[in-house]
């Protein structure tokens, strides 16, 4: 018997017409080259206001995970929210993996809006794209955060034990679930509290909407992320960068986020949200929010690191 309701496809219309209601619209741009790039852009662009890029991880598309910040956000920024290559309506057919190619794809859809000028954010693997594009377009980013990204790791954090995985194929199979209990495990290990109810039928129907197209082209994103990457070849960024983190985080460990305050230097700032894994937009959406707004509306000096309830952490 044919399926006659989709909780997931349900959800993704609400995504949307929350979006459309908060004053964005969808739009494609077609860069010529076999790339298409989708994107929640203003629907009036106001000069009065500064730009802000937002940038989703691995999973599903932009919405449902920047959904609950749109409303916050609007208010101050001219904000965009496009689908990264192979996720949502974006798409290419050119050969390209790398968060670079992410990162300049980006850049021509942002130009063909007449934007050249940005504050940017970055979940995950959203935040490599970001790292990319403050490093390669550095005059268009007056700001930087970047929330659970594990830019500074490197191939051997593999091998040396850093991860609950022990190869990339195994961190694929989780990251790209094709099976409830897969997608069981992930939720498992992306959040501090996880669900512990999740009724096989709902992750069935999340599996067929969001998981299964360009599996393949996401698998070479990952891929690419993680081949014969050093610390000595990432090149270092000057923006003044927010750094948010998840204590608990065991996608990419808090190391990561130490490893990338020292990278960085003096110019970024590290905050640590306590008691929260690596899904920290769906966890502590409204203590990210706040951070994000109070460093990129009402800039502060660069502190020390610190968690979220204002103590250092060692």
């Amino acid at each position: 018997m044919a399926k006659c309701f989709s909780f997931t496809a349900t959800r993704d219309w609400c995504f949307r017409l929350s979006f459309s209601r908060a004053g964005l619209r969808s739009t494609t741009s077609d860069l010529g080259d076999g790339t298409v790039m989708h994107c929640w852009i203003p629907r009036a662009h106001k000069e009065d206001k500064r730009n802000l890029l937002l940038l989703h991880g691995i999973g599903a598309n932009a919405m449902w995970q920047w959904a609950d910040f749109i409303s916050p956000l609007i208010a101050r920024f001219n904000v965009y929210v496009p689908d990264l290559l192979f996720f949502g309506d974006s798409y290419t057919t050119r050969p390209e993996r790398s968060e670079s190619f992410q990162a300049h794809c980006v850049m021509r859809m942002m130009e063909a809006y007449g934007v050249s000028r940005m504050n940017v954010a970055g979940i995950s693997y959203g935040g490599f794209v970001a790292y990319r594009i403050a490093e390669q377009f550095p005059a268009a980013v007056e700001r930087l955060v970047l929330c659970c990204a594990g830019v500074c790791l490197e191939d051997k954090d593999m091998e040396e034990g850093m991860f609950q995985v022990r190869s990339v194929e195994e961190a694929m199979i989780i990251l790209l679930p094709q099976t409830p209990e897969k997608v069981r495990e992930l939720v498992r290990i992306s959040f501090a509290k996880p669900i512990n109810t999740m009724p096989t039928c709902f992750l069935n129907d999340f599996i067929d909407v969001m998981c299964t197209e360009h599996l393949q082209e996401r698998r070479e994103l990952i891929m690419a992320l993680h081949k014969d990457r050093k610390l000595s070849d990432l090149p270092k960024i000057t923006q003044p960068t927010l750094i948010i983190w998840g204590e608990l985080d065991k996608i990419f460990p808090l190391e990561l986020a130490h490893r990338l305050k020292r990278h960085i230097g003096d110019s970024a700032e590290l905050v640590i949200l306590k008691d929260t894994g690596h899904a920290i937009n769906a966890e502590k959406p409204k203590e990210m929010c706040k951070y994000l707004k109070s460093f990129l509306v009402d800039p502060l000096p660069p502190q020390n690191e610190k968690s979220s309830n204002d103590n250092k952490i060692d």
